[in-house]
């Protein structure tokens, strides 16, 4: 077949040609050991992995079937450096060979993430990510700006989702290229002509889905101090997902993908409506039982409502007067009781030790010449003169005996 190959007078077909690199390739390049750095990193929902494995100077299409990536210890990712053994396949329907990898592991992280992750780091100690630079994204914006290419499928999702979702929101398009050596500066630079002439009440930064290269522009440091120091409110909106930037640490609030950020955004106008709706109602209802209330209350002032609410109020009053005065008299009147029939009893007590008393239940009173009561037969002597004092008179008399 290689002097085939060489003969110049050989007339290949595209099939041919293909499956003679194909039996080359595949019958040369068995189990080779391939180091280099992932990019554009897709995991398949079925659990297959493809990306591309590159260097300085070339690249190549790598897939892993899902029987073999189920063997790995950590989760790839965009600019990591891994070292991989595998066949190089070709792909016979397009040309494309690529190789097929049977085991992957890790050689050390890629140029790009140190990088990234140095450059992080850094800007994290300044406090450009500290949560309390960072302020709430509007609830009912005006106008929304959007940095981002002209020409790419994030702006076209902004505005269809945003024209969907409330159509009263103006859309500002503040064109910016977003990948390449000029798409740091120039997406800077509109976040900070939005800033200057305060075009919009809410910023959307960001771009479509792509490689870890594809999206450098947005952790450029011109890119993320321009976020941090906005002093409108900045969604960063960079990728898919699984993607990420630093501006997604700047940001108010970091979107999983465009589409997200205008959802997030954007109120929606029906919601908005149904509330306001809602608001009104309940407003409108508050009012009325409040009318209601002061309309009864108006009518319990006319005359004859006045007279039985007065009645209503005195007549409770003017009964508790008369029981408390009536109680009030009776107590008084057995208090003045209570008081006379004690003075009784000790005016009989008085009485019954008082002498003129005793004197008149037939009891005398005797005393001697030196004027001392007798209380005893032995206190006198015969011949004594005594002096005996009954209840009435005195009488003096001698004794015998």
């Amino acid at each position: 077949m290689s002097q085939s190959l060489l003969d110049p007078d050989t007339v290949f077909t595209v099939s041919n040609l293909t499956t003679a690199v194909k039996d080359l390739l595949e019958g040369t390049f068995t189990n080779i050991t391939l180091e280099g750095e992932i990019s554009n990193y897709r995991p398949n929902s079925t659990g297959h992995l493809y990306f591309t494995l590159k260097d300085e100077q070339s690249q190549i299409s790598a897939v892993m079937f899902r029987t073999r990536a189920a063997y790995l210890n950590f989760v790839p990712k965009d600019g990591m450096k891994v070292r991989c053994t595998g066949t190089i396949t070709v792909y016979v329907p397009r040309g494309n060979y690529q190789i097929n990898i049977t085991k992957m592991e890790i050689c050390g992280a890629g140029n790009i993430l140190q990088i990234l992750e140095e450059r992080k780091k850094r800007l994290f100690a300044e406090g450009l990510f500290d949560e309390s630079r960072k302020v709430k994204i509007p609830t009912f914006p005006k106008t929304i700006g959007v940095v981002t290419s002209s020409t790419g499928a994030a702006l076209r999702d902004i505005l269809q989702i945003t024209k969907r979702r409330n159509p009263t929101v103006n859309v500002v398009v503040l064109p910016a290229v977003v990948q390449g050596d000029q798409a740091a500066p120039s997406i800077a630079r509109q976040i900070k002509v939005a800033n200057e002439f305060n075009m919009c009440d809410t910023l959307i930064v960001g771009r479509g889905g792509g490689s870890l290269e594809d999206l450098l522009p947005f952790s450029e440091e011109i890119v993320v101090r321009a976020v941090a120091e906005s002093k409108i409110p900045v969604i960063s909106a960079v990728g898919h997902e699984f993607d990420w930037a630093i501006c997604d640490y700047a940001a108010d609030y970091r979107a999983p993908t465009p589409s997200a950020a205008a959802e997030c955004a954007v109120p929606q106008l029906m919601d908005i409506k149904n509330d306001l709706n809602y608001y009104q109602e309940q407003l409108y209802q508050t009012i009325r039982q409040k009318t209601e209330k002061m309309h009864y209350l108006i009518n319990s002032f006319q005359p004859e409502a006045m007279e039985t609410r007065f009645r209503g109020i005195y007549e409770p009053l003017s009964m508790r007067y008369e029981t408390a005065r009536q109680a009030l008299r009776d107590n008084i009147t057995q208090k003045l009781k209570d008081i006379k029939q004690q003075i009784q009893q000790h005016i009989t007590v008085l009485e019954n030790a008082s002498p003129s008393t005793i004197f008149a239940r037939g009891y005398s009173m005797v005393k001697n010449a030196e004027g001392k009561i007798v209380r005893s037969g032995s206190d006198v002597k015969a011949g004594e003169t005594l002096e005996i004092t009954p209840a009435e008179g005195v009488i003096h008399a001698q004794v015998i005996q």
